[in-house]
């Protein structure tokens, strides 16, 4: 029986265009969600968009659209999207859709009828670029003297009534729950910080706006507007249908991994676990907080005007590409950076170069000196049988790097046995022992084949197009490129016949 598991991205805020960081996002989901997959799991892979506030308000305002309209034709760019770049989620929820709008007034019923719901007017710093409140002493100042967030977004100041939730109430439940779960929220790094800020004190949180018509009324007060943070978390159990009692919550709840920028960190490990023990519920088993994407050493932000367009570097350097960049070019978790030197210097050097040129020469000679089949493997050299077991260790290594969510570790694995796969193929020379020694040049061609067997089916969920394309080279059957395939149980037979060989990875000009 197959076990399940279950994971998110952040959903996208839908006050503009999605930029490379939200592809960043959905990439790396994609690749832990293929990985699980491969590896037996039955997996549920969300994603979505979180449609409703003041900044959308505000933003379909200044192009005279109504807002649902607006939303709608956002959404559609992150739908869209996440096709163009061979992501395999199995939903797609709109915080505007009626499954979740019930989802979120069960809610507030919930919290309400616990006693964690009251209403009293709140003053403070907001920030309309966050959907934030901050407290004076999270903010900076500006050279002009004014208040900025902790992400550098300006705050203004606000009073109004508004609902609060007694967050405060769950300061020590959640200071357990973080010292008994070392892997709550990762990496360690992360972990402090929460840590930290929950010890220095939680305050009861405003969860409703008044006056703005843009949202999810309360029930009972349709003066205000249901906050947008309290709306948009709920996403990851109303798409499992929590409300209607449906199997899929019974099944995947809790979730295995909530992934999220390290910018709303706070508000996944800290707010919503505090919902989710108010209505009762199981708490997500780990909440992975990933760096940003910088331009060129700078965030990448929509308010900053230096946003990527994701799809015209799909378009451009391949989605095969894109994806190998950003999950391999930089520790997951930490910031990373992008531009255009880098990722054509790191996809030639890896892709072309590495792995698109052993494919090339070895499939190449097959045709040329093995009549298009694959060749008998004669006796192997310790040589050859240490280049065997390596690959053989490659799906252990991989795997522990996965369960720590260690995807560019997971990749290194893969690649450093390609490299050494290169310098076996440049040594021993086929080109030449099929002048002098024919049977020896069919053990080496058989060698580097099953290598490239096992490296294709593990770099599948990052090169998802690529990797099957060497599959169907080296004619795979496509109910054998599970992990279980792996073993030499299921190792290429000689005597079967290849496909015509293709370039795979062609180079990226400069």
């Amino acid at each position: 029986m197959s076990k399940n598991f279950y994971i998110s991205t952040a959903i996208s805020y839908t006050n503009g265009s999605p930029h490379i960081g939200h592809a960043y996002e959905v990439i790396a989901a994609d690749a832990i969600a293929r990985f699980k997959r491969l590896d037996g799991f039955n997996v549920f892979f969300l994603t979505g968009t979180d449609e409703h506030g003041l900044k959308v308000q505000k933003k379909a305002n200044e192009l005279n659209l109504e807002p649902k309209k607006f939303v709608d034709n956002i959404s559609k760019e992150f739908m869209d999207l996440t096709k163009l770049l061979n992501c395999s989620n199995d939903d797609f929820i709109r915080t505007t859709e009626s499954r979740h709008l019930v989802n979120v007034h069960q809610m507030w019923d919930t919290l309400s009828k616990n006693g964690d719901i009251y209403l009293d007017e709140y003053s403070g710093w907001y920030s309309i670029r966050d959907e934030a409140y901050y407290n004076e002493d999270e903010l900076t100042k500006d050279e002009q003297n004014n208040f900025l967030s902790p992400t550098g977004a300006p705050v203004e100041w606000i009073s109004e009534e508004s609902y609060f939730f007694r967050l405060s109430k769950y300061e020590k439940q959640l200071l357990e729950i973080f010292k008994k779960n070392k892997d709550f929220i990762k990496p360690k790094s992360r972990m402090n910080e929460i840590t930290n800020f929950v010890s220095s004190g939680l305050k009861d949180i405003s969860i409703s706006r008044k006056n703005i018509k843009w949202g999810i009324p309360v029930k009972d007060n349709n003066e205000h507007s249901i906050y947008v943070w309290l709306d948009a978390l709920i996403n990851y159990i109303s798409a499992l249908g929590w409300h209607e009692g449906n199997e899929s919550f019974k099944s995947f709840w809790p979730a295995d991994i909530h992934l999220v920028g390290k910018d709303i960190t706070r508000f996944h490990s800290v707010y919503w676990p505090a919902f989710l023990i108010s209505a009762g519920l199981e708490i997500p088993k780990t909440i992975f907080s990933h760096g940003f994407l910088l331009n060129k050493g700078e965030k990448i932000s929509k308010s900053l005007g230096n946003t990527i367009d994701p799809v015209e570097l799909a378009k451009y350097y391949g989605v095969d590409q894109l994806r190998f960049y950003l999950l391999s070019s930089t520790p997951f978790g930490n910031d990373g950076n992008y531009s255009d030197e880098l990722i054509t210097n790191h996809v030639n050097a890896n892709l072309s170069n590495d792995l698109g040129n052993l494919s090339q020469r070895c499939l190449k000679m097959i045709m040329d000196k093995c009549d298009c089949r694959i060749p008998n493997k004669g006796t192997l050299t310790d040589v050859d049988a240490n280049l065997i077991k390596n690959s053989s260790k490659l799906y252990k290594s991989c795997l522990e790097s996965m369960d720590n969510y260690s995807i560019h570790e997971y990749i290194d694995s893969v690649f450093n046995i390609v490299s050494s796969t290169n310098k076996y193929f440049s040594n021993e020379a086929p080109w030449e022992l099929s002048k002098t020694n024919p049977d020896r040049m069919n053990t080496v061609l058989w060698v580097t084949c099953e290598v490239l067997r096992k490296v294709a089916i593990l770099l599948q969920p990052v090169i998802v197009d690529g990797s099957n394309k060497l599959l169907n080279l080296l004619n795979v059957d496509s109910d054998k490129r599970s992990f279980k395939h792996l073993g030499e149980d299921f190792s290429l037979p000689p005597g079967s016949k290849i496909n015509k060989t293709e370039i795979i990875f062609p180079k990226i000009k400069p």
